[in-house]
């Protein structure tokens, strides 16, 4: 006697659309965890590049997916010429996002928030 298996299909979850985060405080890292985070951020690669547009909802929102599926992301400010506009930039990002900006170096930007 032979018994068919029938799957029973399920219905798809049902994400909801990710809204651009209120601003927030930047968050305050120690210094032993910013040392940490500079340690993993090493082997990362940026994951989220601005261009010519500058900061951009749509950037916004890109950070913020970035920031909730990893915590710990490189950005890459390629639009950016001076080294005083990119440290502006990183500051109204960890502000903008509740993260923190653990590290700047040149046109890269590290920043962390807490899955």
């Amino acid at each position: 006697m032979v018994r068919k298996v029938v799957a029973k299909k399920r219905a798809p979850a049902v994400v909801p659309p990710l809204k651009l985060p209120e601003a927030g405080v930047a968050l305050a890292l120690s210094v032993a965890d910013r040392v940490r985070l500079r340690q993993q951020a090493h082997r990362l690669d940026p994951v989220v590049l601005m261009g010519q547009s500058g900061m951009t909802d749509a950037l916004l929102l890109e950070i913020e997916r970035a920031l909730r599926a990893h915590g710990l992301i490189k950005v890459k400010a390629s639009g950016v010429d001076t080294a005083e506009a990119r440290s502006a930039l990183a500051n109204t990002l960890a502000q903008r996002l509740s993260a923190a900006c653990v590290q700047q170096i040149g046109k890269i930007l590290v920043l962390y928030r807490p899955r």
